[in-house]
């Protein structure tokens, strides 16, 4: 295997492509290589290429969530959703625009069984066990998003900057398809730059867990009050952020048998997070 080190976005951006795979902290990638869920030629590391730092309302996408966590500049929900994501080894090594990237812990994905995320025609979370997996969208694939931080940009209203466009964060996500598996927008090769997150008037992130600290959500909720009114976002219910109007939308959730329960502790947390802002 090759290890590329471009110094520039141009240079990051030509070497992509053709069996290469963009690497930035690593915390999502080398397990991934390591487990053969991702085969690559070459690995473009883009610690030079990409911006890295906070100045005022724009992050670099290299900005790792350590330094996201402590900047006063940080919206408390960003800021809490990076502290609670991962232990603090891996906060200090994974990089803002790597977690918004993250793939599925769905553990039939993880180990390589035919679901359709690996293109098979079956949903085997579905049938099988998955009390970590969705209650929203949960028809074609019940995987549920694992990203604490991108719940929180969500409800903050984050904008996204590529290589190529400016999309809101929310644009970044799509519900996999029969004719597309995929869970972004991002066409191949097309690196994340750089983030805005606008300052609201109010913000927070509340997280539940089957352990206190350093676990994936079972349900995570973002909640941001801004002129505009009041954002939601919720991780670990579908297989990508999953935005709500108010409370009431989650009777319109679709759970699984043992994803059910997760209702009852997204209407606490969104009970309480409101109250919160």
């Amino acid at each position: 295997m090759e290890l590329s080190r471009p110094s520039t976005v141009d240079e990051a951006v030509a070497a992509l492509g053709n069996g290469a795979v963009a690497l930035a902290g690593g915390t999502e990638l080398v397990p991934l290589l390591r487990d053969g869920l991702v085969r690559a030629d070459r690995v473009v590391h883009l610690a030079d290429a990409v911006p890295r730092g906070i100045d005022g309302t724009r992050i670099g996408a290299g900005t790792t969530l350590a330094e996201l966590e402590v900047d006063p500049q940080i919206p408390s929900a960003l800021r809490e959703a990076c502290r609670l994501a991962a232990s603090p080894q891996l906060r200090s090594m994974g990089t803002i625009g790597g977690n918004l990237l993250q793939a599925t812990r769905c553990w039939y994905w993880r180990l390589e069984f035919p679901c359709r995320l690996h293109g098979g025609d079956r949903c085997h979370a579905a049938e099988g066990v998955h009390r970590e997996h969705a209650f929203f969208a949960s028809d074609f694939c019940a995987s549920a998003h694992p990203s604490d931080p991108a719940a929180a940009l969500v409800a903050l209203g984050g904008m996204l900057r590529t290589d190529r466009r400016e999309l809101p964060v929310a644009e970044l996500y799509r519900l996999p398809t029969e004719d597309d598996r995929s869970t972004t927008t991002l066409a191949p090769g097309e690196l994340i730059l750089e983030l805005d997150v606008p300052a609201p008037e109010a913000s927070v992130y509340l997280k539940a867990m089957d352990r206190r600290r350093w676990s994936f959500p079972i349900v995570g909720v973002a909640v941001a009050r801004a002129a505009d009114g009041v954002r939601i976002a919720l991780a670990g219910a579908a297989p990508i952020p999953w935005a709500i109007a108010s409370e009431a939308d989650l009777d319109g959730a679709t759970p699984l048998p043992g994803t059910a329960y997760k209702l009852d502790v997204a209407r606490a947390l969104v009970r309480r997070a409101l109250a919160e802002v």
